[in-house]
């Protein structure tokens, strides 16, 4: 039996069609690299985010162009989009009264007090969610000088302030995020914020890095609050493609048994028992199944250790012996296959599994 994450319980925030807080899937998103003035460009990418299965995408707005192609960027994807607002609380009402489903603003430069209520109270006129997003690499002067430095308590208090702003008035449709660079700060500031309110809570290491350390970075982060129960919605922020956010932060959710989605392989690390070219037959199914959204487990395994063990508890995989392997399906084994069917048989049978 997989043991289950006990998560946090939360208010929920609804961006589009899409809930988040609650007893509600954590939810995976990302944010476009493109220039949003750039319409086609821009909806490109979002599809192909759409494809991989991103679930809410992020743009930035950065100019009144940006915000004013709001609307028609919107009119052509399937998903919520959220408008990423810094500096100019008039780009936030702007990005609002142009379709935006949700608005992220930063406490550290959006302004005072009196601009965050107008933009609060627009979100409230059109029924739009707002995000506080904090980050450690633009939180308020004072608040270095107050804590000595970017601290947790520091992040916190930057988060909570502008969450009191929206109380005043009565806007209750907040999601929270406190990211950092530095994965134990981030990890500590969030810990902290988890006690102080019930506010949705998006997770993300930022400026975590390119695709192979940024991912693993992410998943420190990331994955340590989620283990705790602590986390709503991700973003895992990597120097690229931004599909790859996606492949990764879903990667993470299946880790923890938070999501199921497309393939989750399991393969040995190989030693000197392995009888098998194990390697090269698991990155070959690895990129032959890279599509599939079914959510299904497959085993590789090349010894006779963990390999019959771990493969009756996948839903299909293979324990290779020399220069042949036992198939396993549902947690019975199926047939003797030869080495050099191993791959074809496994793709076969993947692409099969919903008639199975």
């Amino acid at each position: 039996m997989k043991q289950k994450v006990l998560r946090r319980k939360t208010k929920q925030v609804k961006v589009g069609t899409v809930p988040i807080g609650g007893n509600e899937p954590v939810v995976v998103q990302s944010m476009t690299c493109t220039k949003t003035e750039d319409i086609s460009s821009t909806v490109e990418q979002i599809k192909r985010l759409e494809k991989a299965s991103c679930e809410i995408i992020r743009v930035a707005v950065p100019t009144q162009k940006a915000a004013d192609f709001l609307g028609e960027i919107k009119s052509q994807i399937s998903i919520p989009i959220i408008a990423d607002i810094h500096f100019d609380y008039r780009l936030a009402i702007q990005a609002i009264q142009n379709g935006a489903d949700k608005i992220r603003i930063n406490p550290g430069n959006i302004g005072s007090k009196d601009r965050v209520r107008k933009v609060l109270e627009t979100a409230q006129k059109y029924h739009i969610p707002i995000r506080i997003g904090v980050n450690a690499g633009s939180l308020e002067k004072q608040l270095i000088e107050k804590h000595n430095g970017i601290t947790p308590k520091g992040l916190v208090e930057s988060a909570l302030k502008h969450l009191a702003i929206c109380k005043e008035v009565q806007f209750e449709d907040v999601v929270l995020s406190i990211k950092a660079s530095q994965i134990p700060l981030m990890i500590e500031a969030n810990r902290m914020l988890a006690k102080e309110t019930d506010c949705p809570i998006h997770l993300g290491v930022t400026e975590a890095g390119t695709q192979k350390i940024g991912t693993l970075r992410s998943a420190l982060g990331i994955g340590t609050l989620l283990a705790e129960g602590i986390g709503d919605t991700i973003r895992v922020s990597l120097t690229g493609d931004p599909v790859e956010e996606v492949k990764a932060g879903f990667e993470i959710l299946k880790s923890l048994n938070l999501r199921k989605h497309g393939l989750t392989l399991i393969s040995c690390p190989t030693c000197g028992r392995t009888q098998s070219n194990l390697i090269s037959i698991a990155e070959k199914v690895e990129k032959a199944l890279a599509d599939i959204q079914i959510p299904i487990t497959v085993a590789v395994m090349g010894c006779a250790v963990n390999g019959p063990g771990e493969a009756k508890e996948a839903d299909i995989g293979v324990a290779c012996g020399k220069e042949n392997a036992l198939l396993f399906k549902k947690g019975e084994v199926v047939r003797k296959i030869q080495e050099n069917e191993i791959v074809d048989t496994l793709v076969h049978e993947v692409k099969n599994w919903s008639e199975s």
